[in-house]
């Protein structure tokens, strides 16, 4: 079964693609340079932020072995499934954000994009990605109303968003759950966030 994160990423719409790496770019300049011994991906889909990450080579030198530092989970088998047959070499898992099987400050970095416009219970997912995360938090949301109106314009698509959030929205959620946002991006549609515990 092929997933719609996957279609999305593997899209040969220029369009998406000039979006897709624009986003993808913004990431990587935020991580440039930084200490980063571990990345955990919440809500990975088929691992194609973490390949994006590894080939960049965002952990620093001796960091150890990649497969046990790049960990990605995600709540669909199908994602999973899928992932582990396009990207072999990372170590894509089952999981559950709002209980996640990982001691507290397991890694240097916990990324979540495009996760928190589905979720039930935003307040409690992050305060688990604040739990394992000792450094740094990257989230990613739908800069809204613009998301909205170009997906649903291009593609007529309804999304299932269920949180709505506009940059400034997005940022205020985030201050009030206690995390210290470092900076604020809005790489047309998303909105990122690159926060410091």
């Amino acid at each position: 079964m092929i997933t719609n994160n996957f279609k999305k990423h593997t899209s040969k719409n220029p369009l998406k693609q000039l979006f897709i790496n624009n986003f993808f770019n913004v990431i990587f300049n935020e991580l440039r340079g930084l200490e980063i011994d571990s990345v955990l991906d919440v809500g990975c889909g088929e691992g194609f932020t973490l390949k994006k990450l590894k080939e960049k080579g965002i952990l620093r030198q001796g960091s150890g072995q990649v497969g046990q530092k790049f960990v990605g989970i995600d709540a669909s088998k199908e994602a999973i499934s899928l992932g582990k047959k396009e990207n072999p070499e990372l170590n894509l898992e089952i999981g559950d954000i709002y209980k996640l099987k990982f001691t507290d400050k397991s890694f240097d970095l916990v990324l979540c994009n495009e996760v928190f416009e589905h979720l039930e219970n935003p307040e409690k997912a992050l305060a688990e990605l604040k739990r394992v995360s000792k450094k740094f938090i990257l989230l990613s949301v739908p800069n809204e109303p613009w998301f909205y109106l170009f997906n649903y314009t291009q593609w007529g698509k309804n999304i299932g968003h269920i949180n709505k959030w506009s940059a400034g929205k997005f940022k205020k959620f985030i201050e009030s759950q206690g995390l210290e946002i470092l900076t604020t991006k809005t790489p047309f549609p998303w909105t990122v966030l690159f926060c410091k515990i």
